[in-house]
């Protein structure tokens, strides 16, 4: 690894959710609503750049014990951003359409994130 390289930079995972991270942020900017709900934005944005936080955070680590929990904490923030999303939905601030392509993405990362921590998990072997 060159000395200026992150391992993490390299995970498509991250990659994958630094992009949603960025669509999200650009979906808040862009709200139809005409109240400011500046705790439910921060909140959003915090869920969201909190997934390849914590995956790039879990890659730092020692241990793969360590990253699977960090990759199961960003899991959980992704699921905090799409249970927002759908609140947004229902008030009407995104549409079915901008909805539908999160989701979409949101279901492909936490794939990657389960398919990720399933390669690190040591098989249990039966006791004899």
């Amino acid at each position: 690894m060159a000395p200026n390289t992150l391992s993490y930079k390299n995970l498509v995972v991250w990659q994958k959710s630094l992009e949603f991270a960025n669509a999200i942020i650009d979906q808040v900017e862009n709200l139809e609503t005409k109240r400011h709900h500046y705790r439910l934005i921060e909140q959003m944005e915090a869920a969201a750049t909190s997934v390849p936080m914590n995956i790039a955070e879990g890659k730092g680590r020692s241990t793969s014990k360590e990253l699977i929990r960090f990759m199961i904490i960003a899991r959980g923030s992704l699921y905090e951003v799409m249970t927002l999303l759908e609140i947004f939905k229902k008030r009407n601030w995104i549409t079915e359409e901008s909805f539908n392509q999160l989701e979409k993405e949101a279901v492909e990362i936490t794939k990657m994130i389960n398919s990720f921590n399933k390669s690190l998990s040591i098989p249990k072997t039966p006791a004899n």
